[in-house]
């Protein structure tokens, strides 16, 4: 996925007594930014361990060439009442992959909550234009930025995760496989990159059930992160200029809410009630009881259906 300029932060830096996730260990897999940072911050918040990993840190960029280093997420983790790890990762390649969970193995001798939240596509993606006239080579990188990496990373954590009952791996996507299943996503690569994470969340739930973990498929709304807000001109604090564009922004969230449905599924001692299923942050705020930090529960989701999807005047009372 606070201070208004850090959609991120958390507004209380303090631990609490007994946070529920106190001894647990987590690895937030793309976490420099966006919904991966939110979530981080919001595990930090609960009293775990996070390890964050991505590409972009202090010394060297990614191609996004953008600000936001990992080293900063961990430091927020932290700063909320966690214990932040940075480790630069470039989840295609397995070495790297392994070479971080033999230093979660050997550093805690535990994995407890794997979020796969490695995507990087946002720059390869050409928005309406058909398959055949679509880059072919920035798609089928958008693929592997989606697919093989979760596919990687959940091939060597797993077995650290296992060892003890009751994991959780959480799948990072957009949409829900409702919404997903009838519409659309504007390009068939990222449609195809999008359907293919909520499948994984289902098919992980198969393998992992009977063996004592919980895997989901989970989205955020419309997330106010880091480049949605360039992508509008505004800032945390002046995100509400964006509607005179998109009426519709609206509905939008914090990384913060999704970072919060995350830590309410990893606190869960029922979570496996979930297991192979694709959820929202909006649904899981209903269920669980939190909200985004201005105190509102926004559900995009199903805003989208009933009065985006439509064409009807932007609206969001009822919705948040």
């Amino acid at each position: 996925m606070s201070a208004a300029a850090h959609p991120q932060s958390h507004p209380h830096a303090h631990p609490q007594p007994h946070p529920p996730l106190d001894g647990k260990v987590a690895l937030v897999a793309g976490a420099t930014r966006g919904a991966g940072r939110g979530i981080a911050v919001e595990l930090g918040a609960a009293g775990a361990t996070v390890y964050v990993t991505g590409r972009s840190t202090r010394e060297r960029r990614s191609e996004y060439n953008r600000p936001e280093v990992i080293e900063d997420t961990a430091d927020l983790v932290t700063a909320a009442g966690g214990r932040g790890i940075a480790v630069p990762v470039d989840h295609l390649v397995p070495a790297q992959v392994r070479s971080l969970v033999d230093r979660i193995e050997t550093e805690q001798g535990r994995l407890d909550i794997l979020v796969n939240d490695i995507w990087g596509g946002e720059l390869l993606v050409e928005w309406d234009t058909p398959l055949w006239e679509h880059n072919l080579d920035n798609g089928l990188r958008m693929l592997r930025l989606a697919v093989d990496t979760h596919a990687i990373t959940s091939h060597h954590a797993l077995p650290l995760l296992l060892r003890t009952p009751g994991g959780l791996v959480v799948e990072m996507t957009d949409g829900t496989a409702e919404y997903n299943g009838k519409t659309y996503r504007d390009s068939f690569f990222y449609d195809l990159a999008k359907a293919a994470v909520l499948r994984m969340g289902f098919s992980l739930g198969h393998e992992l059930g009977p063996r004592g973990a919980t895997a989901v498929a989970l989205t955020p709304g419309w997330l106010r992160s880091e480049l949605m807000l360039d992508h509008f001109g505004v800032t945390e604090e002046t995100w509400r200029d964006a509607l005179k564009a998109e009426p519709h922004f609206a509905i939008s969230e914090t990384p913060s809410y999704v970072g919060r449905a995350v830590a309410a599924l990893a606190a869960d001692p029922e979570v496996a009630r979930w297991n192979g299923g694709s959820l929202s942050s909006g649904q899981l705020a209903q269920e669980y009881g939190f909200s985004d930090l201005d105190g509102s529960r926004p559900d995009a989701f199903r805003y989208l259906v009933e009065v985006q999807g439509p064409g009807k005047p932007a609206d969001v009372t009822g919705y948040r």
